[in-house]
Order: structure tokens, then sequence, then C-alpha cells
């Protein structure tokens, strides 16, 4: 069975695109489209902007969901999925994928998306921050031992892997207690906030409106969500994990670990990057 993976906000380069662009008449028209849909060039952005333009909320996200879905789409009737899953940002890439949204409908909700997020960032100023070398559970405790900050396991990479989520504060008490502790490092994350954190809780009451009032097909495939790492093809039951997906962790290694369960024997990366082919060579190897 075969299982096509979505990467999330980090995966952008410049020059992202480009060769869909120029190679494709139906990517071409797909990436037109989507500029007429946000309002501005975001293939002037992709295809020549600096890392410093890429790396604004409101471009990025709408930058990777297009490369991922337009690869998709250029697949024609070899994209045959068994079933699909997305990074953070790509989950919302694997439902278009599917069928779940239509191409439009998606790029207007990762755009609504960026934009909240983007105020909540602004709201509270925060961060997140990588930690290798330590087991899940030692890095929550110490998450919990925090009590005076907002510092919460945010994304569940691969084993050993980690990413904290919360106020500036609190990533640094926590990432000293987990440097006690025994991890191998802990890497300050270049991101505008805490994503996957209770400090996005703005941004997923402004997002809950926009995905109550969008259409959603059953998908043509199962899709793993971020929340509870479990197949969907129910389109409520998808809206309530779009909605809580925000201030939720990204349970990436058990989701991995579920498409394999339920017979996934390769794993097919589209979208910018091979972040996530590396992360499931590395939860493979944890089995």
């Amino acid at each position: 069975m075969k299982a096509y993976v979505f990467p999330g906000q980090g995966a952008q380069f410049t020059g992202m695109g480009k060769d869909l662009y120029d190679s494709s008449a139906e990517a071409k028209a797909l990436f037109e489209k989507a500029n007429q849909i946000l309002g501005f060039s975001i293939t002037d952005l992709m295809f020549a902007g600096t890392a410093e333009d890429l790396r604004q909320t409101k471009v990025t996200q709408p930058a990777v969901f297009l490369h991922s879905v337009i690869s998709a789409k250029t697949l024609g009737k070899e994209f045959m999925p068994d079933m699909t899953a997305g990074h953070s940002l790509g989950e919302f890439s694997a439902l278009t994928a599917a069928g779940a949204l239509t191409f439009e409908d998606g790029l207007t909700l990762v755009s609504k998306r960026a934009m909240a997020m983007q105020k909540a960032c602004e709201l509270n100023p925060s961060t997140m921050a990588a930690v290798l070398g330590l087991k899940d559970e030692v890095v929550e405790e110490i998450c919990a031992s925090i009590s005076d900050e907002i510092v919460v396991a945010a994304n569940y990479n691969c084993p050993g892997q980690i990413v904290i989520s919360g106020t500036k504060a609190g990533i640094e008490a926590a990432g000293e207690k987990m440097k006690a502790a025994g991890a191998k490092r802990v890497l300050p994350l270049s991101v505008g906030g805490a994503f996957h954190s209770p400090l996005m809780e703005p941004a997923r009451v402004e997002l809950a409106a926009a995905i109550e009032a969008t259409v959603i097909s059953k998908p043509v495939c199962p899709v793993f969500q971020n929340v509870d790492a479990q197949p969907y093809t129910d389109p409520a039951k998808i809206k309530a994990n779009l909605v809580a997906q925000l201030t939720s962790p990204v349970r990436w290694t058990q989701t991995v670990k579920n498409m394999m369960a339920a017979g996934a024997e390769e794993f097919v990366e589209l979208g910018p990057g091979t972040v996530l082919t590396g992360l499931i060579a590395k939860i493979k190897a944890s089995c």
C-alpha cells in the first residue's frame, strides 16, 4: 500500500515550484489561480523571494501548500493514494490532495490559518525549540513541571526528537532542565511563535469559523490526522480535528506507526524538501 505525506512550515526554499510552473501547463494554471485567490503574486516570492520573504507565515504556509498540492495534481492518474497524512500545515495539503477540500477552499483556509496564527504570535511573543535525545515522557514531565509559564510538547517528530512550544521564558526554563536531564541538544527554532500550544487559542477560534463555513467532502482514502494519529474519512470529524489541531500537538511518530500498521509499505513525500522522509526512516528504524 502507498502512503503520501505532505510537509509543513519550514520546508520552504527559494525557487520552490519553479520547475513545476515551467514544465506543466496544469501547474502553471494552478499557480496563476493561486495568485488571484491570494491577491498577491506568491509565485514571485516562491521563485525569486529571499529566505526572509519566505519565512513570513502568511507566505510560507500557502507556498508550502501550493508546492505540495500542485505536485500531487500534476501526477494525474499516477496519484492513487491508499492513505495520506501531513505534518501540521501539511494536513491541509493531505486533505486537498485526497479530495476532501477543493484546491480553492484548501488554499483559502491555509491563507486564513496563516493570518490567524500571525495575529496570535503578535499577541503573545513566544517561540519553539527542538529537543534531541530525550524520551517523550521525560520531555512531557519537564514541561509539566514549569507551572509559572506555558511550555508544552508540540511536535512528536520521531523517537528522540520533540519540538516544544511556549512562552520565551518557558522554553528557556524547560531547555535548561532538559539539558540537565541529558538532552543532547536544545535548538531554538526560527519561527514566529508557539505553534500547537495553548497560545494559539485566538487563532483556533478564528479558524474554527472559517472551517465550519467550508464544505469538506469524503476523501478518496483515509487521512491520518495530527491530533490523535488516527485515520478519518467522515467530514464532520475531519473538521473537528482540523480546528483542534492548532492548539494540539502533532503526533507524527504515532501517525507513521499507525500508517505502517494499516499496511503502508511505501511512503512518498510530496512538497518542498525531504524532511518527512528523514523522520519516517528514523521512525521505521526504531520499530
